[in-house]
């Protein structure tokens, strides 16, 4: 794939605050690409400054090779959808989306070929005549996306457009705002705080905190393989636990030394751990790599999570089995369960 968009030390300073400490990222053409941290991380004012929106203080942009820093928004070929849509509540469905066509004096016959397309790409077929106010908050959604797309972008910035949805219309958009993408053949930056929406959408996921890249990654590099105790806290639940890794392939945490699969550290260097809950299973006692008792279960839906307090601390195990309060159980896990953490800093 092609490099398309190229931040080089990019610092963002507010009144003496600053926002982002020196991004360096790189995206492809064509890459489904999320911005994903806390509020406040940076993430929305990485994509304001993609958009010409604000400038960055220190550092580059370049857009297919060319600095942009000094190009305006409306001369840049990329569109944003804002978590509030901004829709004209005295336009209807049609002349939303044709909005943009309309301000580039595009003929009404193009105009409507285009509009009519978009229509069809985002369910709204039907729709053209109707006033955006009667809408639901999924539809606006869709006239949104519809609005930005029409203009033919090569990259479309989603700032948190699914935060204003019910869980349920969320989840379905998900998926729906996948499939645009893969059908128009742009590139899409989403900026999320939400790690589902991360882990379902994304071709890349670029993890950041504190104005800082922690990890850049596809959702199974950034679940399975976090790099440090920001990510594997952040994306998921986890067990982060302190330990001493020994040698190559030797790890030691809670008065055991376990075999595991990771390499490459100092002898003896301190190190953070990092056991997902679903990797845990609860056996009997004598079978267990750590005993401890169970402290509290809690159903939800598709499997039991259960507490296990050891003599060292408290794991958090997901299992389609319960366990009652007060049993005392094993702890089972495979050396390729254990994910040894450096706790160097940041990406």
């Amino acid at each position: 794939m092609r490099k398309l968009i190229q931040f080089k030390n990019v610092v963002k300073d507010f009144d003496g605050q600053l926002v982002l400490k020196g991004i360096n990222l790189e995206i492809m053409e064509n890459e489904f690409v999320t911005l994903l941290g806390p509020s406040g991380c940076g993430k929305t004012t990485l994509l304001r400054i993609l958009g010409g929106f604000i400038e960055q203080s220190e550092g580059q942009v370049f857009f297919d090779d060319i600095e942009i820093s000094k190009v305006p928004p409306y001369k840049r070929e990329i569109n944003t959808v804002f978590q509030r849509y901004a829709l004209f509540p005295h336009m209807d469905v049609f002349d939303n989306i044709a909005f943009g066509l309309r301000i580039k004096k595009t003929s009404e016959n193009i105009i409507k070929q285009k509009v009519t397309k978009m229509l069809k790409l985002v369910d709204l077929d039907g729709y053209e005549n109707r006033a955006v106010t009667l809408l639901s908050g999924g539809q606006q959604q869709r006239v949104a996306i519809a609005r930005a797309l029409v203009n033919e972008p090569m990259v479309l910035l989603l700032d948190e457009p699914l935060g204003a949805l019910d869980l349920k219309l969320r989840k379905e958009m998900q998926l729906e705002l996948k499939k645009i993408q893969k059908e128009v053949g742009i590139t899409f930056i989403y900026v999320t705080h939400d790690q589902e929406e991360a882990l379902t959408m994304s071709d890349k996921i670029v993890v950041i905190n504190e104005g800082e890249i922690q990890q850049i990654g596809t959702p199974t590099d950034i679940y399975n393989e976090p790099e440090n105790r920001f990510v594997a806290d952040f994306i998921g639940e986890s067990n982060i636990i302190e330990g001493i890794m020994i040698d190559d392939y030797r790890v030691f945490f809670d008065g055991v030394e376990f075999e595991c699969v990771d390499y490459g550290f100092e002898d003896n260097e301190e190190v953070d751990i990092v056991i997902r809950p679903e990797d845990l299973d609860i056996v009997e006692p004598k079978h267990g790599k750590l005993v401890g008792n169970v402290i509290s279960t809690l159903f939800k839906g598709v499997h039991f999570e259960i507490v296990v307090q050891t003599a060292n601390r408290k794991f958090i195990v997901h299992t389609t089995d319960n366990s009652p309060i007060g049993t005392q159980v094993g702890l089972h896990f495979f050396k390729e369960d254990i994910h040894v953490m450096s706790k160097m800093g940041t990406y």
